[in-house]
């Protein structure tokens, strides 16, 4: 049971390198278009919207924040769940930082050279060289940028992967060998992994189902699961908005219990 997450650069061949991976494990192979056309089922909305979260659109600065970080929680939600269903690997431009540190996933880089990369691109999308090579640095430049805009990363830190694979100088089926290795380990010694990347699917559910839901809409709620029991915090959890975020959190597959509190968690004490 491991789960393994792929950020590619334009170019650099990562979907390819991804569909080779779940061929050889039998996993399920996602890309971006997958989360974003079931996102945009679950949540009612447009799949033009989440265009905020993967391309800079002439208006971007006129998104609210709590818009954008509404749209990243419908993301994260249906990636999440499928990470926790375990056994699959997905490929996107910086969807990999919505994995979290939990033992049982590895995150992926997949760079190219630039000369490699230019070739590609023209002969994918059948541009000339000097049209290729501005696609490639736009996108590179457009994908750090929003990124760090919209998730608060930096997608070209190596320090965040667990591994950075340069196709220009490696064959695919010799990475593709390398990463069932390690996903064959992964699956030998992280059970409790995956109880970790269940409660985070689950809490990342559950904050989504809120930020949909007429009543709430983006009211602060803080939301943590344990072994499956979510804890939502927020001022406005008093009655009925109380029973009404319990009833919510319980419609999620998974949720053991659901508690709530209104009051803040106090500010930890600091001595002099």
């Amino acid at each position: 049971m491991a789960v393994i997450a792929i950020n590619q650069q334009l170019g650099s061949r990562g979907a390819e390198l991804g569909r080779l991976v779940a061929e050889r494990l039998g996993y399920r192979f996602l890309e971006r278009d997958d989360i974003v056309s079931e996102a945009s089922r679950v949540y009612n909305v447009d799949p033009k919207h989440f265009l905020i979260i993967d391309e800079r659109q002439p208006h971007f600065w006129e998104r609210s924040k709590a818009e954008t970080e509404r749209l990243l929680s419908f993301l994260r939600s249906v990636l999440l769940k499928h990470m926790a269903d375990d056994r699959v690997v997905f490929v996107g431009s910086s969807g990999a930082h919505l994995l979290p540190e939990c033992g049982c996933g590895l995150r992926v880089r997949v760079v190219g050279t630039f000369e490699h990369r230019v070739e590609r691109v023209a002969a994918d999308e059948r541009i000339g060289r000097t049209a290729a090579e501005k696609r490639v640095r736009d996108h590179d430049r457009e994908v750090r940028a929003r990124a760090q805009a919209v998730i608060g990363v930096d997608v070209d830190d190596p320090a965040f992967y667990h591994l950075v694979v340069n196709t220009s100088m490696v064959s695919l089926e010799a990475f593709a060998d390398a990463l069932k290795a390690v996903a064959a380990r992964l699956d030998e010694r992280h059970a409790e992994g995956f109880s970790h990347l269940r409660d985070a699917s689950l809490a990342a559910q559950v904050r989504a189902a809120l930020l949909a839901h007429p009543k709430f809409g983006s009211a602060q709620v803080a939301v943590e699961c344990g072994s499956g029991t979510v804890r939502l915090t927020a001022p406005c959890l008093v009655a009925p908005w109380d029973d009404l975020a319990r009833k919510v959190a319980r419609q999620i597959e998974g949720v053991r219990e659901v508690e709530v509190s209104s009051q803040e968690p106090p500010m930890p004490y600091r001595s002099e």
